[in-house]
């Protein structure tokens, strides 16, 4: 079945896309958030023209041959607007299977336990600490990841001696039974992020994400090889080769692909097969309420390494202002702890028309 167009619905923040094969035949996707008025522009320049023309079914074989065509520019907005086409595609075939993609990946829907994940630094330790608690109460969260460090800070807090207070407080705050973690953002030394971590292991946190700058791979091993508490990253990468010398150089326990930075599904299965193949698990970087959160919840219940949870954003509208009404009905309800991956084909979310209404259109055909 042939892929005869592509049509991108763009804000500065989020793109969706719709692929239309041959017999009108269409299928949802979307590129990565932030600058994706950008990623689209290099999505009709730069991947549309290899895809157009080719077989739907032959998903795998088209990403292939666009990093091939586009070997000059391979890096973080090829594989966003890469990303574009393959979450298309994955919809496309799961509406025509009149299957979810889940099951196309060899698993099934139903509930997913999440951890409810703070994007916020400019909370006081009490504040982030109070919402937690409601949160825990009123959703049954059994999870929680929050910030220490300032992000890429070079060392340095939010505010001098943030860290210090928001991990006990937030810690004690969530009580016993509740699995904590936290984020630096590429804040740290290895000796500061060493430093931290026993911070850390003292108020029973068992998951440091990303504490050194997540490019200097060694130093991030250092950290991992000084704590015995998991060391997690990987949200930034996007080239398998840097996978690779990831897992190979064991800077990290836990691998967290971001699904959206990294290409699509065809390219994140990729990392979770090394992960796999070296005993890792996948707790993939969702970090918004777009379609990156679906589709994570797609993957993660159908790979054979999924972590313990899925990443979900509890940042509103005040945060997250694009975030508002960009899909009918409410596709992360939590109860219990637990989001559900809905049974209907394709991703089974339905994108709002009037958010497509009003945003900034392109199309490209065959």
């Amino acid at each position: 079945m042939k892929l005869i167009k592509l049509e991108t619905f763009s804000t500065p923040f989020v793109c969706f896309v719709r692929a239309t094969a041959e017999d009108g035949s269409t299928g949802w996707g979307q590129l990565s958030t932030y600058s994706a008025d950008i990623s689209a522009q290099i999505f009709h320049r730069q991947i549309a023209p290899h895809a157009l023309g080719r077989d739907c079914n032959a998903l795998e074989d088209t990403l292939d041959l666009i990093q091939e065509r586009e070997h000059k520019y391979l890096g973080s907005y090829l594989r966003r607007a890469m990303t574009g086409l393959d979450t298309a595609i994955w919809d496309w075939r799961g509406k025509q299977a009149g299957k979810p993609v889940v099951e196309l990946l060899g698993g099934k829907p139903g509930p997913l336990r999440a951890y409810a994940s703070s994007m916020k630094r400019d909370m006081t330790p009490q504040d982030e600490a109070a919402r937690f608690v409601r949160l825990r109460d009123a959703k049954g969260f059994t999870a929680f990841k929050w910030r220490v460090g300032a992000e890429c800070g070079r060392g340095l807090d939010e505010w001098p001696g943030r860290t210090e207070e928001v991990v006990p407080v937030v810690a004690k705050a969530l009580g016993a039974g509740i699995d904590k973690l936290v984020d630096a953002n590429s804040c740290y030394s290895p000796a500061r992020a060493i430093e931290v971590g026993q911070l850390l292991i003292d108020n029973g946190i068992s998951h440091f994400e990303e504490p050194c700058p997540y490019w200097e791979y060694d130093q991030t091993a250092e950290v991992r090889a000084a704590l015995p508490i998991d060391i997690t990253g990987g949200e930034q990468d996007n080239e398998l080769a840097t996978w690779a010398y990831m897992i190979d150089h064991k800077s990290v326990d836990i691998l967290q692909p971001d699904v959206m930075y990294l290409g699509g599904i065809s390219q994140t299965l990729k990392v979770c097969a090394l992960g796999q193949a070296a005993g890792l698990p996948i707790t993939p970087h969702a970090a918004n309420l777009s379609l990156v959160t679906m589709c994570t919840m797609h993957l993660l219940k159908a790979i054979p390494n999924p972590g313990k949870y899925l990443e979900l954003s509890i940042e509103g509208l005040d945060y997250y202002p694009w975030q508002d009404a960009l899909f009918l009905g409410d596709p992360y309800a939590v109860e219990e702890g637990q989001v559900t991956v809905p049974d209907g084909p394709g991703w089974g979310v339905e994108i709002n028309p009037e958010w497509l209404d009003r945003a900034q259109y392109h199309a490209s055909a065959l």
